[in-house]
């Protein structure tokens, strides 16, 4: 009799808190300018054979799409796909859209002439796991290209806000926004991956007016906040929380009380692999 892998567990429940929420309207409200920053910083093209990691409701994978390349949008979560098949019908392209662990990836080796993931792959928690994954499925002189966002960032602050009060981490999990460390992704791709393109920009969001409506839309939406603030909420917490969680949004705010401005830093990654 087969058995369920050890860390089925986890999976599920990591698969459950990124279907919780509504992320698919924080794609489209202020995420969406990511996926074409990777598509073109990555050079993708007609008949390119692209694989997007934690691909989400698509985001690179459709432009990745539109440029003309054969796209397979991978992700845990498949509960996000319906969105992308819509979003991927109303662009007018086709893509492959396939359920898979960035960790363990139902791919053959080397079989991808670029490999990429735009604010997704950071998310698995075994980073060197999910590393190796991106190398394995990726040609020899093909294209690795990864959006994460930074420790430095406002996301990374916001992790860090939330940490305390989240549930324990599973053994050898680092915090997502380790990936847009440049030099943890060199420790991570161990001479693997040549960096042509190490890269920190930022993404300006304007779509709320005041700081606490941004931090309403995550706390309503983001499955990480929505599992961390159930957490506090059994312990007792969730007051602690909520003030702990607002003061982000307001620190990072760099507009007005009425006209908020955020500016939110990723690391753009491109390389070859070796």
């Amino acid at each position: 009799m087969s058995s369920a892998p050890p860390d089925a567990e986890l999976k599920a429940r990591h698969r459950a808190m990124w279907a919780s929420g509504d992320y698919p309207s924080m794609v489209e409200t202020f995420l969406l300018p990511l996926g074409p920053r990777l598509v073109e910083a990555c050079g993708i093209g007609p008949g390119m054979r692209v694989l997007d990691v934690a691909a989400g409701t698509g985001n690179a994978s459709i432009e990745a799409a539109r440029a003309g390349a054969q796209v397979v949008a991978s992700d845990l979560t498949p509960e996000l796909f319906d969105v992308g098949r819509r979003r991927a019908e109303a662009a007018g392209v086709e893509l492959e859209w396939v359920e898979g662990d960035a960790e363990n990836l139902p791919f053959e080796d080397e079989s991808f002439d670029v490999v990429m993931s735009a604010i997704g792959v950071m998310f698995a928690p075994l980073h060197q796991k999910a590393a190796d994954e991106l190398v394995r499925v990726c040609r020899p002189g093909g294209t690795i290209g990864v959006l994460s966002w930074t420790p430095e960032g406002m996301i990374g602050a916001l992790f860090r806000a939330m940490g305390p009060f989240a549930p324990p981490p599973p053994p050898g999990a680092q915090p997502p926004p380790l990936w847009g460390s440049e030099e943890h992704l060199r420790e991570l791709t161990d001479g693997r991956v040549e960096w042509r393109t190490l890269e920190r920009d930022v993404l300006e969001v304007t779509a709320f007016e005041r700081p606490e409506d941004f931090a309403n839309h995550f706390r309503e939406q983001y499955g990480p906040t929505l599992t961390t603030r159930g957490n506090a909420e059994r312990n007792e917490r969730a007051a602690e929380f909520d003030e702990a969680f607002q003061r982000v949004f307001e620190e990072a705010n760099r507009g007005s009380g009425e006209s908020a401005r955020f500016e939110m830093e990723y690391l753009l990654a491109v390389g070859e692999r070796t």
